[in-house]
């Protein structure tokens, strides 16, 4: 039986359950669930709407229950957009050394996991592609913060510490924009995003790193330099189908530099590239295991937000326009004809919402999203310039999805901000050694060196 915790009030406060709590493999959670606006801006009107926000807390079995109320709470904000709040069976990494001192609530962002998901079966609900478009004007990171300080009053928390990773990051900086007051400190990690400007710069920066990763990848495994040109060259000539049904285009292929934006991940591409072809009756085909795990990685279906929703995080004012996909032309070695194809990073192009079965029914709301021209700020360049909550940053040297030069510029913008830039870790830095880094970044806005 879901456990009510508190009802909504007048002004359009979360109405707050908890449906369920357990204990394993030392640890507790208990599952959260929120009412709230979906456009905060009508919140306590006759007219305004509501939808479900999920949250999962976890809580160390080193603190009894009794301490473990008394813990304050650590708001964990994920990457994406479109990414749901990771799921653990045990605490580790990060997750392990934040639950000496924190209660932690992993957030599935709206639009994610059990938060009233948007995906091409919910979407329809809302009407037509306009309508779908108008709907998720409300997905951004303003309205993830807004979500944020109505759960944290819910809960009956005092300002708390959040930490953000990639595209949380994004959020912590709109949240230190809007509702510092609800902050007690704020961490980031390889997530400092531009704060003024067109997505078109991020773009620009964004291919110039992967194309000097693939260079350093295939220095390490010269051999699939021949692999990826002769897979290339075979889906030009030979249909090969993924396990969804969809045609495996040369672009879909590309998709696996998706391994490249990490130190714990990036080998692996070596291990789906050795299970590329496999001796048939027909001759040499893709293997099944090769395109099993491929459609994995070139389907969207999992995380429809991401694609729909990405460039509208750079979009301040204007319209993004399909940025990646118009800055790509600059860009020939990332073409499908390139002699020496080079794989691609997390980039999203119109062709999404034509070759994958996922998306194909939200072309439409895409283009839409693309051309959309009044997206409001994300940021308060004053409010930042005169920002009181401690916050520290990883910026990673060589983090091929958010570059170094742009994430410095903001944190010179953001007042009091304190940096630790490596080059000992990419993007996945928080998988690679998520304990240490944590706890550096906690010691450096608590002043007590982070080492």
């Amino acid at each position: 039986m879901a456990e009510l915790v508190q009802g909504a009030g007048p002004s359009g406060g979360a109405k707050h359950h908890v449906r369920a709590r357990h204990s394993f493999r030392s640890m507790r959670t208990a599952e959260h669930f929120f009412s709230v606006p979906l456009d905060h801006a009508e919140a306590g009107t006759a007219e305004h709407r509501r939808i479900t926000v999920f949250a999962r807390e976890y809580v160390s079995a080193v603190h009894s229950a009794s301490e473990a109320e008394k813990l304050p709470w650590l708001l964990y904000l994920q990457g994406g957009p479109g990414g749901r709040g990771n799921r653990l069976t045990s605490l580790n990494g990060w997750m392990k050394a934040a639950a000496k001192d924190f209660r932690i609530l992993m957030l599935d962002q709206r639009g994610t996991g059990l938060s009233s998901p948007a995906d091409r079966n919910t979407l329809p609900l809302e009407g037509d592609a306009a309508a779908q478009a108008k709907y998720l004007t409300h997905f951004r990171a303003d309205s993830i913060v807004a979500d944020a300080e109505l759960i944290r009053a819910a809960l009956g928390s005092g300002p708390w510490s959040i930490y953000g990773q990639s595209y949380g990051g994004f959020c912590a900086l709109t949240y230190l924009s809007f509702a510092p007051e609800g902050l007690r400190e704020a961490l980031v990690t390889g997530g400092l995003a531009p704060l003024t400007g067109p997505a078109d710069q991020v773009y620009s920066a964004t291919f110039a790193r992967v194309a000097a990763r693939n260079a350093e990848y295939f220095g390490w495994y010269p051999e699939d330099r021949q692999t990826v040109n002769r897979i290339a060259e075979h889906l030009r000539s030979t249909p090969e189908f993924l396990p969804s049904g969809d045609l495996l285009t040369i672009e879909r292929f590309q998709m696996a530099g998706a391994f490249l934006g990490g130190n714990t991940r990036v080998d692996a591409l070596h291990y789906l590239l050795e299970d590329a072809f496999t001796t048939t009756a027909d001759g040499s085909r893709l293997s099944d295991a090769f395109l099993e795990q491929l459609g994995v990685l070139a389907s969207r279906a999992s995380n429809p937000l991401y694609a729909l929703m990405h460039e509208s995080i750079y979009g301040q004012g204007e319209a993004t326009d399909w940025a990646a996909w118009r800055v790509l032309a600059d860009h020939p070695e990332f073409l499908p004809d390139a002699e020496d194809l080079l794989l691609t990073g997390e980039m999203v192009y119109p062709w999404y919402f034509e070759q994958d079965s996922a998306l194909r029914p939200l072309r439409e709301v895409a283009d839409l999203l693309a051309g959309r021209t009044d997206w409001g700020d994300l940021y308060d360049l004053a409010q930042l310039g005169r920002n009181t909550v401690p916050t520290a940053a990883a910026v990673y040297t060589e983090d091929i999805y958010v570059d170094r030069e742009l994430s410095l510029a903001t944190a010179r913008a953001v007042r009091g901000l304190q940096v630790w830039e490596s080059s000992d870790f990419h993007h996945d830095g928080i998988t690679d050694d998520g304990e240490a880094i944590f706890g550096r970044l906690l010691g450096m806005v608590r002043g007590n060196g982070g080492h």
